[in-house]
């Protein structure tokens, strides 16, 4: 079956795999039985959770489910050689492992697999070393993104990659997604503040890569590969990262308009008056209207659309002054808010991914696109949820072109409306090809895991992907590090 077949013929599937259940437990085998008495003997009490609450707990990620599988066991590392333990007793087995942080990834990268263990690292959260004066930190994986970032802020500086969910979000899954992030437009993503990793290989071993450094061009770039690669190659067992500078200020910009295109339009412009901000967030109607109903604000009556600017640094003041000229020049209503006001609205765009409720029905993803085609995606995304009779809500990391669009239903019985969910996921198959026709990509920042290999064909050619399974098979010749994922 064609990968373009397969992407059409899901969506019933789809469907079924967010209204999943818990899997039927089984008894395990003798020879797992074994598995489970050599791997608890190298641990201390309390590491170790067979009980089908825990299991069913940590058998999955916030991600869609395609099927759910109980992990044989759940164990928490609390060293490297935990770690090391585990993945030398799973490799002696051939029993797969699924690492996970926080468990706040949403593509699936987390989910547990048939016959697998899931391998906790959220124990590992020491900040290890925090060098001011190198403006470097080195933390274990389990340390939590806004933790690190307050230890940075005592010397005035920031861990610049900051998604959505930092407050709960550890490094080593923010390394594992190459996650992204609202300041992501200035100071990029993850991969763009690592500078080294300590990984634990598919036969135990331990190996370091890259450098303390900024620079280093020593040979090919395994910490950039390791970046992004889900758990499918290594485990993470410690990160070194590349701290910024805490901006000493921060202005921003609320820009008003009457539709989406405009307020896109205005990205366009602020980019044109070189002006690098370090926050562009793209609120739709949709997203303004959710927001009021959860927060009782009164943002749609202040327009129908929101282009969220904020500029850091010393020369903050300056290129607000010159943001607001061009987005006033464009039609927007621009205010000045006042520091409690701007800090509401970053707080409530970094929540804006919505909350799911008993009568709703939705799909969304992360499709990136060059910020050229910003404008156009818009409103193509506009014209596929009236084409297809559902509603449309979308929040954008727009200074880089990476949107979130959610199609969405009210009151949609999945039982029974299949003409309806066919349609919802008829859109969502649709906005991934167009913006793979722009030049887009269909995961900016939540990765790939397994829920979107079904598009990962649409992307990348066969000898492409044909690459990537050699390299996996390099790095895990048993393929037992979160397989099924990402590739």
């Amino acid at each position: 079956m064609s990968d373009e077949t397969a992407v059409a013929g899901t969506s019933t599937e789809r469907i079924k795999d967010r209204m999943a259940g818990p899997a039927e437990e089984t008894r395990p085998t003798s020879g797992q039985r074994a598995f489970l008495q050599e791997l608890s003997a190298g641990l201390q009490a309390g590491q170790m959770a067979g009980d089908e609450e825990t299991l069913t707990v940590y058998s999955i990620d916030q991600g869609p489910m395609l099927e759910r599988h109980l992990p044989l066991a759940v164990v928490w590392a609390e060293s490297v050689d935990d770690v090391q333990h585990i993945v030398r007793t799973c490799a002696a087995h051939h029993v797969p492992i699924v690492a996970r942080g926080a468990g706040t990834g949403v593509s699936g990268g987390a989910h547990a697999t048939q016959g697998c263990i899931v391998l906790g690292l959220e124990r590992m959260n020491r900040i290890l070393d925090l060098n001011p004066d190198d403006e470097t930190a080195v933390v274990e994986p389990g340390v939590i993104n806004a933790d690190l970032n307050a230890a940075a802020a005592e010397h005035g500086l920031m861990y610049a990659p900051d998604p959505a969910s930092y407050k709960v979000s550890t490094i080593g899954g923010n390394v594992a997604t190459n996650a992204g992030g609202l300041r992501c437009a200035k100071y990029g993503v993850t991969r763009d503040s690592v500078l080294a990793l300590d990984v634990v290989m598919a036969d135990g071993s331990l190996m370091h890569t890259g450098h303390q450094t900024f620079k280093g061009v020593a040979g090919y770039d395994l910490t950039a590969l390791l970046v992004g690669s889900e758990g499918t190659l290594g485990i993470v067992v410690g990160v070194t990262v590349r701290l910024k500078y805490l901006p000493r200020e921060i202005h921003t910009i609320a820009a008003f308009y009457q539709d989406f295109r405009s307020a896109a339009a205005g990205v366009l412009a602020v980019g044109k008056a070189r002006v690098q901000p370090a926050i562009m967030e793209l609120l739709d109607n949709g997203t303004l209207e959710q927001l009021d109903e959860l927060h009782g604000g009164d943002l749609q009556k202040r327009g129908k659309s929101l282009l969220l600017i904020q500029t850091d640094g010393f020369g903050a003041a300056a290129e607000a002054d010159v943001v607001r000229l061009v987005l006033a020049d464009g039609g927007a209503t621009v205010t000045t808010e006042a520091s409690a006001e701007a800090e509401m609205l970053v707080e409530l765009r970094r929540n804006s991914r919505g909350v799911e409720v008993d009568d709703e029905f939705r799909v969304g993803e992360d499709i990136a696109v060059p910020r050229s085609r910003l404008v156009d995606f818009v409103a193509e995304l506009e014209a596929m949820a009236a084409r297809f009779q559902v509603r449309l809500k979308v929040v954008a990391h727009a200074g880089d072109g990476n949107l979130h669009p959610t199609f969405w239903m009210e009151r949609v019985d999945p039982t029974t409306d299949a003409d309806a969910l066919r349609r919802l996921n008829a859109a969502l198959d649709e906005s991934i090809r167009v913006g793979l026709d722009m030049g887009g990509t269909i995961t900016g920042e939540h990765g790939v895991g397994q829920y979107k290999l079904r598009w990962l064909g649409l992307e990348q050619p066969e000898p492409v992907r044909e690459l990537q399974r050699r390299i996996k098979g390099l790095f895990d010749p048993q393929g037992i590090l979160n397989p099924g994922k990402a590739i």
